[in-house]
């Protein structure tokens, strides 16, 4: 008879053997994605980091300039610069600047602020063949030299 309770024992236990290999075969698509996915934010998080940078430098370059015209040349000059240095290349770059603190009385602070947008593919910030655009937009304020001589 205990050879009879043995066998049967054996016949209805189940079986594990190779389940944690199905498993892993089942969650490593799962796993490939989430990883994929947290490359591609980390991608978009440092383009809009350059981007971010590009409009600080417009700024910058703007608040030193004499004239509005110098003003948005030299913004525009030093945004596409500072793009093209970071290593992202924009479908089209548009900078925007407001000079009017070029035109404050001497001896008052003025401001120039910057706004650059930044069309970028997905495919070349994020992950190669990824189809789409990423519009990235950002501002940016520098302090006009309160005591520079003024045209």
């Amino acid at each position: 008879m205990t050879k009879i309770r043995v066998a049967l024992r054996r016949l209805l236990r189940t079986r594990e053997d190779g389940s944690m290999s199905i498993e892993l075969v089942a969650l490593a698509p799962v796993l490939a994605l989430l990883i994929l996915f947290l490359i591609a934010v980390g991608r978009i998080a440092l383009a809009s980091d350059a981007a971010q940078a590009a409009a600080n430098a417009a700024a910058r370059e703007a608040s030193l300039s004499r004239t509005t015209a110098a003003a948005q040349q030299d913004a525009n000059a030093a945004a596409q610069a500072s793009m093209s240095q970071s290593g992202y290349a924009c479908n089209s770059l548009t900078v925007n600047i407001d000079d009017r603190g070029l035109n404050v009385p001497l001896g008052q602070v003025g401001s120039v602020s910057s706004t650059i947008t930044c069309t970028l593919n997905l495919s070349d910030i994020a992950l190669p063949g990824l189809p789409g655009v990423w519009t990235i937009e950002r501002d940016a304020s520098s302090p006009v030299d309160a005591y520079r001589e003024r045209p």
